[in-house]
């Protein structure tokens, strides 16, 4: 198998390239500014690093030596339209070069779809860096693709964030724009696979989903996967894309610099014109995956059985939809905390056992009468309230109800997590655990975790935020005082 260099690494396509390199049996090194920017990553061990900056002839040479495929997945989102231009000229026009002198076999790129039209700077921007690696003389594959559908792709974010927060919503025209696009699953099927074309093969694929829709589509498409009421769209002319970009600011937590270049680039048509990467890479037995099927995917980490995992620990992503320790804060979708913790004079031991003693007749530790009366609205909405009490007064299993919650996860001495089973809309966790600071001190940690679910999920946090210091923020006091009097 190659030497695969891949750039670009700590990017949402490079991040989840790098895995499926490894699991087809290539070996990876990867090209990043800084080396210690792949530290948290999972397969970090199995790789190597070279920190090199794009635009430096030597270091870029450096690190192409040996290299067999190389993947270009570097794109400017920030700055002027010339500067950002500029430099992707530049980087691009540098790594050809290299590659011509390391003697590499292959160059694969990722871009974006080219309609022909008039396009916007960004889009006219990597068009113009595959023209400049399938001019070079090193043999490049070129795929345009328009926008990518997962957990973390920044245009899939801004769909997700709209789509959630706004029931309602007037939008600027390019909502009735039609695009196709693309599961992650096949981008990495496709980019993986070109490794292993012929020798010589220089040309670009256009590689898209099987539906091809307008935005306000995807609105729609979304909001039934995730079970939210139809949107209303009401486009408005008016709205330019400079205007449009502020909004999308306002509505959702897609940074400026990246929501301006996405949504002027929303104005151009994005289908595929050719489906010739059929010729080379075959489609799945199964069929490319549709948007519906990709949009499942991606929220797949907000199903009840995955989010405290996936939210609350530390995990290994399996899944191009997983979670990457590199994918940006405002990916992965809305998510609200409230994180407590205090330095507990008494033993581990004592500490946990109050932890585990936590609901039922022993109560929360906090405000009494504030969780009566959260138990009580949670029945007279149909819930199950606070009547359930506990199996055991002092011990807990996994599966056990405490009151309105279920017990997700008990690591005996260190950790207990409850889901919550009252109507909410969202999913809600209580994670309370026995910890130990850098002074050997035992330290009580508490974290509650919520998902909100369309407007009314946000709306729902926002009302009983001026609550949680009578909710939570007794507890951690109360329960080391409970600690500290079993403490003896």
């Amino acid at each position: 198998m190659s030497l695969c260099l891949v750039t670009g690494a700590t990017g949402y396509v490079g991040g989840r390239l790098v895995p499926r390199l490894l699991e087809a049996g290539h070996r990876v090194r990867c090209m990043v500014r800084g080396a210690g920017r792949l530290r948290d990553q999972p397969w970090a061990d199995r790789v190597e690093t070279v920190a090199a900056d794009a635009c430096n002839p030597d270091r870029v040479r450096a690190a192409l030596e040996g290299v067999e495929v190389a993947y270009y997945l570097i794109h400017a989102m920030g700055g002027g339209e010339r500067d950002f231009a500029a430099a992707d000229r530049r980087a691009a026009t540098v790594f050809a070069r290299a590659a011509e002198e390391a003697g590499v076999r292959r160059i694969v790129y990722l871009g974006g779809l080219n309609p022909g039209e008039r396009l916007s700077p960004h889009l006219r921007s990597r068009a113009e860096v595959g023209e400049i690696f399938l001019a070079a003389r090193v043999p490049a594959v070129v795929l345009r693709a328009a926008m990518i559908i997962g957990s973390g792709s920044a245009s899939f974010e801004m769909l997700r964030y709209l789509t959630e927060r706004l029931p309602v919503m007037t939008t600027p025209r390019w909502v009735r724009t039609r695009t196709q696009p693309i599961a992650i699953r096949d981008v990495l099927r496709c980019l993986v696979a070109a490794a292993e074309l012929p020798d010589g093969l220089n040309r670009a694929f256009d590689i898209g989903g099987p539906d091809v829709m307008t935005y306000a589509e995807m609105m729609q498409g979304y909001a039934e996967v995730a079970r939210l009421p139809r949107r209303l769209i009401v486009p408005l002319p008016m709205l330019t894309p400079g205007l449009s970009s502020l909004w999308v600011g306002l509505v959702t937590p897609v940074p400026a610099s990246i929501a301006r270049p996405l949504v002027e680039s929303l104005r151009n048509e994005a289908v595929c014109g050719d489906h010739d990467i059929a010729r080379y890479v075959p489609d799945p037995e199964g069929g490319l995956i549709g948007f519906r099927r990709s949009v499942e995917l991606a929220l797949q980490r907000i199903k009840e059985a995955d989010v405290a995992t996936r939210w609350c620990s530390a995990s290994t992503p399996g899944a191009p939809s997983d979670p990457l320790p590199t994918d940006p804060d405002w990916a992965g979708g809305s998510l609200y905390t409230d994180e407590r913790s205090l330095v507990v004079d008494a033993r581990p031991e004592a500490l946990w056992a109050v932890i585990e003693g936590v609901g039922g007749e022993n109560g929360w530790y906090s405000l009494p009468v504030a969780w009566r009366l959260r138990g009580l609205a949670d029945r007279l909405v149909g819930g199950v309230g606070l009547r359930r009490g506990r199996r055991d007064p002092k011990r807990l299993r996994a599966g056990d109800s405490v009151d309105f919650w279920r017990v997700e996860e008990v690591e005996p001495g260190r950790l207990l997590r409850l889901r919550a089973e009252m109507r909410l809309p969202g999913l809600a966790w209580l994670e309370l655990s026995v910890l130990r600071d850098g002074d050997g001190r035992t330290r009580y940690g508490q974290r509650a975790v919520f998902h909100p679910h369309g407007l009314l999920g946000h709306l729902y946090w926002q009302a009983l935020r001026p609550f949680h210091g009578l909710i939570f923020g007794r507890m951690p006091g109360n329960i080391a005082r409970a600690a500290r009097s079993a403490n003896g």
